[in-house]
């Protein structure tokens, strides 16, 4: 399958008016900082939004962002299997907010959940370091624990996935209240 089309934070600034903005992150990295106008539907419940994207697509423009533009990728790529044609934002949000643009906050939001980048560098840091002191103090097969975080972290590279963002984005902090993913799906129909 081909790469996701792409459109640079320049050209998305210059469009936003015209766009139906997607932001598939967790809704606490989405509080932390949007793009104006960005619905929030994160990357693992998209299946239960696709009805409404479609229908959003078949009506103009549809934008996927994420952080840094693989979890987009990667949304755009379910979302064609599915005969959606969307586009994702080169860079994400940390490329739209490098280039000057204005990132927006919901007003009273006081959730301070990490980026998921952050999330898996804590928790991959984390894991290697009990291995390694569980292969000290306990014993030496422990490592492979270690082993296991340093190989999937060089697969997540090679394939421009992460199984452990998959899996920490399933956390309670990290997931859409059912009334609020509602609202999301509800907006998206009136856009």
């Amino acid at each position: 399958m081909t790469a996701p089309t792409t459109v640079d934070p320049r050209q998305a600034r210059s469009r936003l008016h015209e766009l139906t903005v997607i932001d598939v992150r967790t809704p606490g990295e989405y509080a932390g900082g949007h793009i104006p106008g960005a619905l929030n539907i994160p990357l693992d419940q998209l299946d239960r939004a696709l009805p409404d994207i479609r229908s959003a697509a078949d009506r103009g423009e549809v934008l996927v962002v994420c952080a840094s533009g693989a979890r987009s990728e990667n949304a755009c790529r379910m979302l064609a299997e599915n005969g959606v044609h969307t586009a994702a934002l080169s860079g994400g949000t940390g490329a739209w907010a490098a280039e000057g643009h204005d990132l927006d906050r919901p007003q009273g939001s006081t959730r301070a959940t990490w980026g998921m980048e952050r999330q898996v560098r804590l928790t991959a840091g984390s894991v290697v370091l009990l291995g390694l002191a569980l292969g000290e103090s306990v014993h030496p097969a422990f490592r492979l624990l270690s082993a296991g975080i340093a190989g999937g972290l060089v697969f997540s590279a090679v394939t421009n996935t992460c199984g452990m963002a998959a899996l920490l984005a399933r956390l309670p902090h990290n997931r859409p209240r059912k009334a609020d993913l509602d609202a999301t799906l509800t907006r998206l129909r009136s856009s």
